[in-house]
This record gives structure tokens, C-alpha cells and sequence, in this order.
């Protein structure tokens, strides 16, 4: 089964996701089908709050070959550097339209992994940023969010054309 994506403006997409205790088979199934609806995107992330899985879950793979997959649970940024990267994000839950988005440039993150195992890992450039959004999206927060008032508001009287 494959969830679908909800689409903006669904208030679940502005819901806070609720932190997971512990990591079971049943969050590795959630992660595995993450993963095929990430690749049939394609897209570089996804976090469950997009398929309307209100907990704090994500799967990132930014790598070109693919199959590097980082699988997040209850993931924490502990520090962002002061350089940033600039990219162009978009989102399948508001189709049609993207932006460009400057964050971090590098950002040094706490999760649980696939083992259950508390782990710190770095992520740079286009890793960083997929890794910000999903953070985002479990936070209640779209990648527009990021964007100053006036660009946000074209954007979304854009997507409302499309």
C-alpha cells in the first residue's frame, strides 16, 4: 500500500509530528515504504507527515548512484554552520512550483537510526538542506515558510494556477 501525499493547503501539514518512543518493525515498515514513494517521486526526502503519518520519521537519500539511504527518527539539529547553499526545493504535497531556499550550509544531526541507536551525523550542501526540510515538515513547516513574505505569497498564488 502507498500513501498519498496531502495536498496544501491540509492543516495535518502544519501539525507538529509526535516524537516515536522506540523504533519497531512497524517504523521500519513505514521507512521501507517511504523509500519507494520517495524514489517514484523521484525526490532526495521525504518525512511520514507528508503521507499524513503524524510522527517525527524521515527518510533522505541525496547520493547520486541512490540507495544511500539515512533513515531519521525524532532527528535533532545540535548545530548549523554560519555558511549557507543555496537550493532549489519543492515539495509533492504543493505541485507545480518550487523556490530557491538558503540554509545552513551544514548541519550536525541527533536520530534514532534503522538499529534503534542514538547517532550524530553530518550533513552538507544538498544533504543538509533535504535533511532542514524533512525537519520542516515534522515541525509543522513548509519550505516557503523560509521564503520572505512577498515571495511567498507569489508562490502560492502560483500553485493556486496550477
Amino acid at each position: 500500500m502507498t500513501r498519498p501525499f496531502l495536498t496544501w493547503p491540509d492543516k495535518r501539514l502544519r501539525a507538529v509530528a509526535e516524537p516515536i518512543e522506540v523504533v519497531t518493525d512497524e517504523t521500519r515498515a513505514l521507512w521501507d515504504e517511504m523509500v519507494e514513494i520517495m524514489e517514484a517521486m523521484p525526490g532526495y526526502g521525504l518525512a511520514a507527515p507528508q503521507i499524513g503519518v503524524a510522527l517525527r520519521v524521515a527518510v533522505v537519500d541525496c547520493s547520486e548512484e541512490r540507495g544511500r539511504v539515512v533513515r531519521l527518527a525524532n532527528p535533532e539539529i545540535l548545530a548549523r554552520s554560519e555558511e549557507t547553499f543555496s537550493y532549489e526545493e519543492a515539495s509533492p504535497n504543493l505541485q507545480g512550483v518550487s523556490a530557491k531556499v538558503t540554509r545552513p550550509a551544514r548541519v550536525t544531526v541527533s536520530f534514532l537510526d534503522a538499529a534503534g541507536d542514538r547517532v550524530k551525523q553530518d550533513f552538507e550542501d544538498v544533504w543538509a538542506t533535504s535533511v532542514q526540510h524533512q525537519i520542516d515538515h515534522m515541525n509543522g513547516k513548509m519550505y516557503f515558510d523560509n521564503l520572505s513574505r512577498t515571495k511567498r505569497a507569489m508562490l502560492l498564488k502560483k500553485a493556486k494556477k496550477t
